[in-house]
């Protein structure tokens, strides 16, 4: 047994040595473009790109890791920091518990646990921010504008009441009553026609 392991090392020896000697070239090669004319600043992104390979040849979760590596194919600094930024989501992810913003948040990003994470938290923060507005009939417009989306909510929220606020104020009847006329329920669209016409 022992020689049959001793065997399998010896033939395997000279597999890993040329891999470790083909990436150390890959590395140096990596931190001379890089900063070719710093020999401070190659060594240093040497040191950093070999311990992020070595890093990157102990994590667990492969599609993590497959995904880091189709973002940066060359760089496993860059591959090492978007795994962890990626599996941190990820993990958040999974404790969320608002079903419908998590599954648009996945329907949007399917295969960027990041960027899910970033659009639950935006989502879940306007949804939130929906339930306290008053004005219903601005209210009513955006939900019928962006019914599954609570961030579109916010935004068009904000705009049209600002827009509402603004035709309350003009002075121009004539300008206002087209506007008016043109765009009976859209008070953004109101207040641009009117701006048009007024000034």
């Amino acid at each position: 047994m022992e020689k049959l392991l001793f065997l399998v090392v010896a033939l395997l020896l000279p597999f890993n040595l040329a891999l470790a000697s083909s990436i150390e070239n890959e590395i140096r090669e990596f931190a001379t473009r890089e900063y070719p004319n710093d020999s401070r600043m190659q060594q240093y992104t040497y040191n950093k790109q070999v311990a992020a390979y070595n890093y990157l040849l102990t994590v667990k979760d492969l599609e993590v890791k497959e995904f880091s590596l189709r973002e940066y194919p060359n760089d496993y600094a860059m591959q090492k920091y978007t795994y962890n930024k990626q599996l941190a989501a990820k993990r958040y992810m999974e404790t969320v518990v608002n079903i419908e913003i998590k599954e648009l948040s996945t329907r949007e990003y399917p295969y960027d646990y990041f960027m899910q994470k970033y659009t639950y938290d935006k989502q879940l923060a306007a949804k939130r921010y929906m339930q306290t507005v008053v004005d219903i009939e601005v209210k009513r417009f955006t939900i019928r504008e962006y019914p599954y989306d609570y961030s579109m909510q916010k935004y068009t929220y904000d705009k049209q009441l600002s827009a509402k606020m603004y035709m309350g104020s003009v002075s121009n009847k004539g300008a206002k009553n087209k506007a008016i006329r043109e765009y009976p329920y859209d008070y953004s669209m109101q207040k641009y026609t009117y701006e048009k016409l007024a000034y």
